[in-house]
């Protein structure tokens, strides 16, 4: 096999392989190699494994070759270190998977695993998962031990497992819908396949298409609802329907669960020739908001997050200038027995929507961990990237305990599925 010009960035040691002990580098490449080698590791005991094997073995081989190019190292070697690695590659992974899954699932559009720890906390198996940005990757592994492969609009929808749920936080891109005989006229596809092309829902649509999964759950901001009119919504939920889907949708707020407040659209669908539009899925009635901004602060923040002089005057000024125009522009000083607005991914730029009060001080904005507070995420997840990507990554992201509270009524009903085909199983 000749020897690839490939940037190496991570190291895994490992200690016997056929007698001989080896240090490896995985390699960070373009082209979903680590990804494919993560997936096969935390898929291998089911057959989505055998989607990812191949690619998985080839990525290993070439590692090996660039770090001992004097040793021959066969397919067979890549094998033994494969096998070796199932065992080690895991280990100290903040949020494994569970033992023994209930269902599967895909996380599309994945973040930084907001959706997937939800799932997973409801015993669900992440068996693909799909980001672009390179930052969030990063984070996503830290925490899950699993590369997301990039960009989906590049992924068939041939080389995903099959799964039960389909999972994703969709980003919306402009609709545009045209009369069905302009299409004809023109020879163009009508229907899902033009009128979503150009979009990165229509990635989702050809997915459902190909791989009919159970059901399906899909998060976006609330002004999904309205955007174009209404049209881009419309357009949306028919395809659904087309591709066999009963669809349900809300909008939700996550200060049931956090102190924040955050609107989100979240649309459910299971397949009719499943469940013929019987299932007695509702969204869950949601418990009374008790949370206060103070519970999720940190007792002793750095001194760095507290504003500059010239920061904090510049905001006050650029208030008083909007304020007079009429407009609402402006920061948002935190009533601390209160919720705050809603984190966005400028957070970065300036804190303004979220500012924390300080006695005889500027105020301050919020921590990175303060913000995964604010999400919903646990203590124990890492955060191995800078403040700046962290409040675009927690801005970016979902409130996690409402995304579990949704999906335990959606896995109430898959497992009412599962369940009776397990024992079929068993009996036969």
């Amino acid at each position: 096999m000749p020897k690839k010009e490939i940037k190496i960035k991570e190291e895994i040691t490992f200690a016997e392989v056929c007698g001989q002990v080896y240090k490896i580098r995985i390699i960070e490449a373009d082209n979903n190699d680590k990804a494919s080698f993560t997936h096969y590791v935390h898929n291998y005991k089911n057959t989505a494994s055998k989607i990812y094997k191949k690619d998985a073995l080839s990525y290993l081989q070439r590692a090996l070759i660039i770090k001992y190019p004097e040793n021959e190292i066969t397919s067979k070697v890549a094998e033994d270190a494969l096998q070796y690695l199932l065992f080690n590659y895991k280990e100290n992974i903040p949020f494994p998977e569970p033992q023994n899954p209930k269902f599967t699932f895909i996380d599309l559009f994945a973040g930084i695993g907001g959706i997937r720890l939800a799932y997973q906390n409801l015993g669900g198996k992440c068996v693909f998962t799909s980001e672009w940005d390179n930052y969030s990757k990063k984070t996503y592994e830290a925490n899950f031990g699993e590369v997301p492969f990039g960009d989906i609009t590049k992924i068939s929808e041939k080389n995903i497992p099959d799964h039960d749920i389909l999972l994703g936080g969709f980003p919306c891109q402009p609709f545009s819908i045209a009369g069905v005989s302009k299409k004809n006229a023109l020879g163009r596809a009508h229907g899902f396949l033009d009128e979503t092309q150009g979009t990165l829902f229509f990635d989702i649509a050809r997915i459902i298409a190909y791989k009919k999964p159970k059901a399906f759950m899909l998060e976006n901001v609330k002004n999904l609802v309205s955007h174009d009119k209404g049209k881009t919504f419309k357009v949306i939920t028919k395809t659904l329907k087309e591709l066999g889907y009963s669809i349900h949708y809300r909008i939700v707020d996550g200060k049931h669960f956090v102190p924040q407040h955050r609107e989100r659209i979240l649309i459910v669908g299971f397949r009719e020739a499943i469940f013929q539009g019987k299932e007695k899925f509702n969204f869950p009635e949601l418990p009374e908001p008790i949370f206060k901004i103070k519970d999720i602060l940190e007792s002793i923040p750095e001194k760095k997050y507290t504003l500059t002089d010239h920061l904090w005057e510049y905001l006050q000024e650029y208030a008083k200038k909007h304020k007079a125009k009429g407009n609402g522009f402006g920061f948002g000083l935190t009533d601390l027995n209160g919720i705050s607005r809603t984190l966005s991914a400028r957070y970065y730029k300036d804190g303004a929507e979220i500012l924390i009060p300080q006695k005889n001080r500027n105020p301050r904005r919020l921590t990175p961990r303060e913000c995964a507070r604010l999400q919903g995420y646990p203590d124990n997840f890492l955060i191995p990237v800078s403040d700046t990507q962290a409040y675009r990554q927690f801005g970016n992201s979902v409130v996690m305990p409402l995304m579990q509270a949704v999906g335990e009524n959606i896995i109430h009903e898959i497992i009412k599925i599962n369940e009776p085909r397990k024992s079929q199983v068993a009996i036969s």
